[in-house]
């Protein structure tokens, strides 16, 4: 352990099946002291539970060992780069075991440790005993027999401890995202738990960098600037000091850009309270945060806070919920979405016939999605007809050959059905399982969390945490809009970037002003009203309580939560966007009026 140093972390993956050419770039750019890997989400988990169930050698990213270290160890090897991923899934002995092997075979001589513990499962009984109920919707636990994986979101300080023993390769099972570059920071400067505004800095970090490219020009509001490097965009890398400040890079000669703008947009992703970020080791607190672009592609980040964590982990479980299925067909010509809607339609009322004749119950849930047409956004809605569309027809029950039936259906309707039908032949779909998340906490002293160094096993000392009361937050003053007479009305994207992503049903929206000018005259025009009226077509609960807004004055930057807007999210959702994603780009369509002198003023 060296004080006053800056160690530099490479973030080399944001979700199981991402490109590989993340570790090529940093080995070739050098200097990196960690590379680390994000692999998971809850639905990740649950394939992977499925997975380990047919094999129990299975459950965890295989591609991490054959696409990622086999190629790459030896390079690995020689610049002494240690490897920290949450690639054991729910089964990280077995990542483990198989790494183990690889470096046995490339006859390296490399440490493996693994991080046990976040694996509930086998107390899916006590859980249901105990009359558990889930953290935001209140319903009860889930039958036993239909969960498929439970899993604490384990934090950064087993990581530390592995490589304190002198792990090069740290693997790990559910971990929070950021915890993997966290853990790295905690060993390389002895931070310890009290050290809340460094932890949470770190956090920051690790959180900017486990997406991946979308800190450096991936999902970017203004695309066009990285368009033609897209194919070869660079992968981000922390540069973290022992202060806990940091600067966002990337390699050099790669594609995509680090600026304010890339950083800011993935600062705001998917962090519900930015004043109650809550994570295993720390709370933190992203209002006071600022970006400084200090020279091409290299974002200076500070003003990071944080406090006591919680004496809890957050558990996710999953739990299987019937079955579903949908199709997409295509319509040309006048009239096109009339004539889809009508297909669809009838569609449904065939095989709801079908299901009413066998004594069979009706479909659990059915949404009918006409993409190309105007009415599909709602309050963004323009009076178009167009003449091609996209029909998405999806359905779910609890019987497998009852979601069947309605492709059958949707089929055999071709020679009845409205002109223009242009159906995309190839391999039809099957019905598919539904995985529901379930969200609880459980004290941090009933997870006994293990660390494996390959035979010998140590205990890592408990977590502990405090109560956090968000009753006593102090939320910061909005600025005023100065009066003027002559103002102009310009679309949200050209006064901000925006990102969208999902917490379990809930949708995130960052907006991030593109100049603090603007930032009175944005929260003026968006308030809780005119954004749950530009997504009334999903919100389920009243408007505008569903709808809930957030202020950090360091960016001058809005972080906006719509509760219960995805359908269930994840594969629990029929809809097209059960993620969120494009929410963002909805919401930038919307008009913001703001002073003359300040349009004057704008970049053309």
């Amino acid at each position: 352990m060296t004080q006053d140093k800056t160690i530099r972390i490479g973030g080399a993956s944001g979700f199981w099946g991402e490109s590989d050419l993340a570790t090529p770039q940093f080995l070739a750019e050098g200097g990196l002291d960690y590379i680390v890997f994000d692999y998971l989400a809850e639905i990740t988990m649950s394939i992977m539970a499925r997975a380990r169930a047919k094999d129990p050698a299975m459950g965890y990213a295989p591609d991490f060992v054959s696409s990622v270290l086999r190629p790459n160890l030896a390079e690995i090897a020689r610049q002494g780069i240690k490897i920290i991923s949450n690639a054991g899934g729910v089964n990280p002995a077995a990542c483990a075991t198989a790494v183990r092997k690889l470096v046995s075979d490339l006859g390296l001589d490399l440490k493996v440790a693994t991080i046990l513990g976040d694996d509930l499962l086998q107390q899916r009984m006590d859980f249901a005993n105990a009359d558990v109920v889930e953290m935001f919707s209140g319903d009860p636990f889930p039958k036993p027999d239909s969960v498929v994986s439970i899993n604490a979101y384990l934090g950064a300080f087993p990581i530390a401890d592995a490589l304190d023993q002198g792990a090069d390769i740290v693997i790990t099972g559910r971990c929070v995202d950021s915890a993997v570059t966290l853990g790295a920071c905690i060993h390389a400067f002895g931070w310890t738990p009290d050290n809340h505004d460094k932890l949470a800095a770190a956090s920051l970090a690790g959180h900017i960098i486990e997406c991946g490219p979308q800190a450096t020009g991936g999902n970017f509001t203004d695309w066009e600037e990285v368009a033609t490097s897209l194919h070869k965009i660079g992968y981000p890398i922390a540069e973290i000091a022992t202060d806990g400040s940091f600067v966002i890079t990337k390699p050099a000669g790669t594609g995509g850009a680090v600026t304010v703008g890339t950083v800011g947009e993935q600062m705001l992703y998917e962090i519900g309270d930015p004043q109650a970020y809550l994570l295993p080791d720390v709370v933190c607190d992203f209002s006071s945060v600022t970006l400084e672009q200090i020279a091409t592609d290299r974002v200076q980040v500070g003003g990071v806070r944080g406090s006591s964590p919680t004496k809890s982990y957050k558990v996710s479980a999953t739990f299987a919920d019937g079955w579903r299925i949908g199709t997409i067909f295509f319509f040309v010509g006048e009239e096109a979405a009339r004539k889809a809607r009508a297909f669809a339609e009838a569609a449904v009322l065939r095989a709801r016939a079908k299901l009413q004749a066998n004594n069979a119950p009706d479909f659990d849930d059915v949404l009918i999605e006409v993409l190309g047409d105007e009415s599909h956004y709602g309050a963004q809605a323009r009076s178009t007809s167009p003449r091609e569309v996209a029909v998405k027809i999806a359905a779910k029950h609890g019987d497998p050959k009852a979601v069947s039936l309605i492709l059958k259906e949707e089929t055999g309707l071709a020679l009845a059905t409205p002109p223009g039908l242009a159906p995309f032949s190839g391999t039809r779909p099957k019905a598919s399982p539904v995985v529901r998340l379930f969200s609880f906490l459980v004290p941090k002293s009933d997870v006994a969390v293990l660390l494996d160094l390959g035979g010998e096993e140590i205990t890592c000392a408990s977590a502990t945490g405090t109560e956090f009361d968000f009753d006593k937050i102090e939320r910061p003053k909005i600025p005023p809009c100065e009066g003027t007479s002559k103002t102009n009305k310009l679309p949200l994207i050209r006064l901000a970037w925006g990102r969208s992503g999902d917490k379990g049903d809930n949708a995130n929206i960052g907006i991030f002003p593109r100049d603090p000018a603007f930032v009175p005259w944005i929260w003026n025009a968006l308030d809780e009203n005119e954004i749950a009226r530009r997504f009334a077509h999903f919100l389920e609960k009243p408007v505008p309580a569903s709808v809930q807004r957030y202020f950090l004055p360091g960016t001058g930057a809005m972080n906006i939560v719509l509760e219960n807007v995805l359908g269930g999210g994840g594969i629990a959702s029929l809809r097209n966007d059960p993620q969120g994603k494009s929410y963002a780009q909805i919401l930038l369509q919307a008009p913001i009026e703001v002073p003359t002198c300040l349009v004057d003023e704008m970049q053309p």
